[in-house]
C-alpha cells in the first residue's frame, strides 16, 4: 500500500539527522543544521512525488527535523523534474506547493510541545504562528485510510484540512474546495473554516492544520 510505504520513514530520517548532527558536533560544535537539498531524485525517482500522497512524508519531514533542531530545509527543485513542486510543463502547482505554502505561513520558527495524540497513526506538531503574536498552529497528519479519529482542543481555531479524492492523483482540497489558480493564474484566497473548541474531526488521510491566534501562548511572544 503506497501510503504505508511512504510514512515508515521514521527511524531512516531521524538517523540520518543524528548522523550528521554527530559529525556537526565533532567538528563544528554549536552549529546549525541545514538540509541545503530535498528531493525525490535518487535511484530513478519516485512516480509519486507530484501526488497528493507524497505531501505526507513532505510534511512529516519539515516537522520530524523542526523538533530535532533543524532550521532550514531546502526544496531543490521548483519546476522541473516529477519531484518539482510547480508542473514544468502546465505550470500549475502541486499538492507539496500547497503543503509548503500553508506550513510557510502558519508554522512559524519556534517548536512547541504538541502534546498527546489521539491515536499512533496521527503525528502531532506545533510551532508559534509567523504573524500573529502568541498564536499557535497545531499539524496533525492523519496516516489511516480508513478511520475517523478526534483531536480534542480547548478554544476556538481556524481549520485548513488537506485531503484528496485520489490519493496518488494531483487534486488537493483544502476544506473540501479544490486549491487551484484562477483564470488569471493568481493564488487563490486561503481562508480557514472556523471551528468551536472541542472534538475536531480528522478525516481518513488527511493533512490538518489548526490555527490558534488568540492562543497566548507564552513563548510566541
Amino acid at each position: 500500500m503506497p501510503l504505508a510505504r511512504k510514512l515508515l520513514l521514521r527511524s531512516p530520517l531521524e538517523r540520518e539527522e543524528a548522523f550528521y548532527a554527530g559529525l556537526r558536533d565533532r567538528f563544528e560544535p554549536g552549529k546549525p543544521i541545514w538540509l541545503t537539498e530535498t528531493g525525490e531524485a535518487a535511484c530513478g525517482g519516485d512516480p509519486w512525488a507530484g501526488s497528493f500522497i507524497d505531501s505526507f512524508r513532505y510534511l512529516e519531514q519539515l516537522g520530524r527535523l523542526a523538533k530535532r533542531g533543524v532550521q532550514v530545509v531546502a526544496q531543490n527543485t521548483l519546476a522541473a523534474s516529477d519531484y518539482g513542486l510547480i508542473d514544468e510543463d502546465t505550470l500549475t502547482p502541486r499538492p507539496n506547493y500547497w503543503s509548503a505554502l500553508l506550513w510557510h505561513r502558519l508554522m512559524g520558527k519556534t517548536v512547541l510541545e504538541a502534546g498527546q495524540s489521539p491515536a499512533a497513526t496521527v503525528h502531532l506538531y506545533a510551532h508559534c504562528m509567523p504573524s500573529h503574536k502568541g498564536g499557535v498552529t497545531l499539524l496533525a497528519v492523519n496516516t489511516d485510510r480508513d478511520a475517523v479519529h478526534e483531536l480534542k482542543v480547548g478554544e476556538k481555531s481556524e481549520r485548513y484540512a488537506l485531503t484528496a479524492k485520489d490519493l496518488l492523483g494531483s487534486e488537493v482540497q483544502l476544506n473540501g474546495a479544490e486549491l487551484k489558480l484562477d483564470a488569471k493564474d493568481a493564488l487563490p484566497r486561503i481562508k480557514g473554516q472556523k471551528m468551536p473548541a472541542g472534538a475536531i474531526a480528522l478525516a481518513p488521510a488527511s493533512i490538518t492544520f489548526l490555527a490558534f491566534p488568540s492562543a497566548s501562548n507564552a513563548s510566541c511572544q
